[in-house]
């Protein structure tokens, strides 16, 4: 009988890992941050940090060619997210006072762990929570945040998984928050008080004499409802007690609706078709190693708070070039708005094609996207406003808003005694150049609240 011998092998695999330094990671985290949240990062550092001046001059707007490639990094994929937590958060959830500081994106994640939730639904979950209007109801619709979500978090939703998850959301507390309009958001508050006895007529009151309700009409919604005076009364009472603005219950309208959006970049243009890009970062104040540090450096304590210093001023600089190569990218791709103010002009663009032409990873370029915003001779718009799917008209690609700008104007022209089947916008749009399908043309109708053609039908 033969015998099987077990043969250890031993073998060597060269492996090249990037080890990201602590210069590169500030880097990452100062970048994320909006211009308020960086100021208050910067003096919180000056004040740390006793040999770490700030000059009263701020940064000088020259300069934004130059090359400073030595703290430039591209695997910033890689840095786990627990290590990118901003910075400027460092109060736990216990040393805050509810519905003073804690913020009202925090305060509702915190109860997202009291569910049972897939890991996806999860993170649809906070991004939704994250879409909120100041007073707690969502007001965009699912659908554009499914879009939003494949750009920047590279999750693919349906729009059904949305609403699954939306579901999960009117659960929170305060009840209401979640609701995409006032109906809706007084219905979920009714749903929720179980031990009320007035609970279904208030819900036939909202549901079916909601205008009346609105409008404070109460002797139809009796009469119709064929209510007594007294459960009118009662009615009136249950009903004026619920809350229409959710979110004011977290102590958060009155600080996010008091803040005022502070642009990040500012973009002019002029009649010659010239783009200028400003970083509006006059407000931050040059920093520099005190002098007495650099001659004291051979005391291992001063060393330290130098070398922190020097690390800090270099990912400031980082963050800068970050800031400004992406925005110099956006604006080269989305030139034609930038000039005509158009939103049919936008391109195609994802955070991909920006990566690719600034030469930097897809996350940093998602974290200068993130809470930024550029100031145009049209308005202030969210950078990843700018960025969108696209669609194909003669071959080329273009934005999606494109083809359904084409779509609504068809629509709104229509003759409305014989509204304009999908089929036949389809064949309309495709004799426009746009390459699209039926199934596609009916789902951008949905999206734009058209209904099909024999309910348009006048």
């Amino acid at each position: 009988m033969a015998m099987q011998k077990n043969i250890l092998v031993q073998t060597i695999q060269q492996q090249q890992v990037q080890t990201l330094s602590p210069v590169q990671l500030m880097a990452a985290q100062l970048t994320e941050m909006s211009l308020d949240a960086l100021l208050q990062k910067v003096e919180n550092e000056c004040m740390e940090n006793p040999w770490l001046e700030s000059k009263s001059e701020p940064i000088a707007s020259e300069g934004n060619e130059e090359d400073d490639s030595r703290y430039d990094y591209n695997s910033e994929d890689d840095i786990p997210d627990y290590l990118l937590k901003p910075v400027t958060e460092k109060k736990t959830a216990e040393n805050w006072e509810w519905g003073d500081t804690f913020s009202f994106y925090d305060q509702l994640k915190n109860q997202v762990a009291e569910f049972e939730l897939t890991d996806r639904q999860r993170e649809i979950l906070e991004y939704i929570i994250g879409s909120l209007d100041d007073d707690g109801l969502l007001r965009r619709p699912l659908y554009q945040l499914a879009d939003e979500m494949s750009i920047y978090q590279n999750l693919d939703a349906t729009e059904q998984e949305m609403e699954e998850v939306l579901h999960v959301l009117w659960q929170f507390d305060p009840p209401g928050i979640g609701a995409r309009n006032l109906q809706e958001c007084l219905l979920i508050q009714i749903q929720r008080e179980e031990d009320n006895p007035h609970k279904e007529l208030m819900e036939q009151v909202i549901e079916l004499c909601y205008d009346d309700f609105m409008k404070k009409r109460w002797d139809r919604i009796q009469q119709r409802l064929k209510l007594s005076n007294l459960q009118v009364e009662n009615l009136r009472e249950n009903l004026l007690r619920l809350n229409p603005r959710p979110g004011t219950s977290l102590g958060e309208d009155s600080q996010r609706g008091s803040q005022q959006i502070t642009p990040d970049f500012i973009v002019e243009t002029d009649s010659y078709g010239n783009i200028t890009l400003n970083l509006n970062d006059n407000k931050v104040p040059q920093l520099t190693i005190s002098p007495d540090a650099t001659a004291q450096q051979d005391l291992p304590y001063i060393r330290e708070y130098v070398e922190r210093g020097q690390m800090f001023i270099h990912a400031m600089a980082q963050r800068r070039d970050n800031m400004l190569r992406t925005m110099k990218a956006i604006i080269q791709m989305q030139r034609p708005f930038f000039l005509e103010g158009d939103e049919s002009l936008l391109r195609p663009m994802i955070l991909e094609d920006v990566a690719q032409k600034t030469g930097l990873s897809i996350s940093t370029i998602s974290r200068v996207s993130n809470n930024k915003f550029v100031q145009t001779a049209y308005g202030i718009f969210p950078l990843r406003w700018f960025f969108n799917t696209g669609a194909t008209l003669d071959g080329d690609q273009v934005s999606v808003r494109q083809l359904k700008s084409a779509l609504k104007e068809m629509i709104q022209q229509e003759d409305k005694n014989k509204p304009l089947s999908d089929d036949r916008l389809t064949s309309l749009l495709q004799e426009k150049g746009f390459e699209t399908a039926r199934r596609t043309v009916a789902k951008y109708r949905e999206q734009l609240g058209f209904p099909v053609a024999r309910l348009r039908k006048q």
